[in-house]
C-alpha cells in the first residue's frame, strides 16, 4: 500500500512537471532553466506551491498571490499521470514505460489543445526508446536480440504508411507530426502491438468524428486532432493488447 501511495505521487509529480512543460512549450519559454511562477501573477511559487494534489487543494485551488484561480487541467493531469504510473507499475513495470508514457501524455494534452506534436518531446523520445532497444542488441541473449528488428520494423512500416497518407492527402488527412508519432509507437510496441494501438486509434478516432458531426460540432471539413486517439491507442495496447489480440484470434481456433 506504502509502494502504491508512493509510485502515485511520483506519478502526479511528473503530471505537475508535464504542466508546467506544456505550458512552458505553449508561450516559447525554456523549460530547463527558471523557477516555476504564477501564469497570471507572474510571481515566482514557493515550495509549498507545487506539491502535487496537495497544494490544488490546500490553495482552494487559487494562486496564494493574485488569488486567479489554477487551471483545473494542472490537477487532472496529476491524476491521470499519477493513475498512469500505478496501472504500468502493478501490470507492466518498465522504466522505458514510465519515461514514454510521460512523453505521450504531453503529446496527447498538447495536440489536443494545439493540433501540434512538440518536437522538444517526441525526438528526445524517439532517442530513448532507440539507446533502449539498442541496449537489448548489445546485451541480450539470442532471443531479445532479435526483438529490436521486431520493434525497428513496426516503427518504420507504420511510418511509411502514414507518411503516404500525408503525402497523398498533401497534408490534409492529417499532420507530418503523426508521422513521428507512429514511429515512436512502432519502436516501443512493436509487432502486433503497434497494429492493435492503430486499430484502436482508428475506430475510436471515426466514432468520435462521427459522434461530434451527429452532435453538429463538426463538419467533415473539420480539423481533429489524432495524436490523443493514437496515444490512448499505445496505451491500449501496452495494457490490453495481448488480451486483444487472443480475443480475435479464439474466433479462429
Amino acid at each position: 500500500m506504502i509502494v502504491s501511495a508512493f509510485i502515485f505521487f511520483l506519478g502526479a509529480a511528473v503530471g505537475s512537471f508535464l504542466s508546467c512543460l506544456i505550458y512552458r512549450l505553449e508561450t516559447d519559454q525554456s523549460f530547463i532553466t527558471g523557477r516555476s511562477f504564477c501564469p497570471h501573477c507572474r510571481h515566482a511559487l514557493a515550495w509549498i506551491d507545487l506539491i502535487p494534489l496537495l497544494s490544488f487543494v490546500w490553495l482552494r485551488g487559487r494562486c496564494r498571490y493574485c488569488q486567479k484561480p489554477i487551471p483545473w487541467q494542472d490537477l487532472l493531469l496529476e491524476i491521470f499521470t499519477g493513475a498512469i504510473f500505478l496501472w504500468i507499475f502493478n501490470y507492466q513495470f518498465s522504466l522505458l514505460n514510465f519515461f514514454v508514457a510521460s512523453a505521450l501524455i504531453a503529446i496527447f494534452v498538447f495536440d489536443l489543445k494545439h493540433c501540434l506534436i512538440p518536437d522538444e518531446v517526441i525526438y528526445p523520445a524517439i532517442l530513448l526508446i532507440l539507446v533502449f532497444r539498442s541496449v537489448e542488441v548489445v546485451f541480450g541473449d539470442s532471443t531479445t536480440s532479435v526483438l529490436p528488428l521486431n520493434y525497428l520494423g513496426s516503427g518504420l512500416g507504420a511510418s511509411l504508411f502514414f507518411w503516404l497518407i500525408y503525402v497523398l492527402s498533401r497534408g490534409k488527412g492529417l499532420g507530418f507530426g503523426d508521422v513521428k508519432l507512429v514511429f515512436l509507437m512502432g519502436l516501443f510496441l512493436g509487432f502486433p502491438g503497434i497494429f492493435v494501438a492503430l486499430f484502436f486509434a482508428f475506430l475510436v478516432g471515426a466514432m468520435t468524428g462521427l459522434a461530434l458531426m451527429i452532435w453538429g460540432h463538426k463538419t467533415l471539413k473539420s480539423e481533429l486532432p489524432f495524436a490523443p486517439f493514437l496515444v490512448a491507442g499505445t496505451f491500449f495496447a501496452l495494457f490490453y493488447g495481448e488480451a486483444a489480440i487472443n480475443f480475435y484470434l479464439s474466433f479462429f481456433i
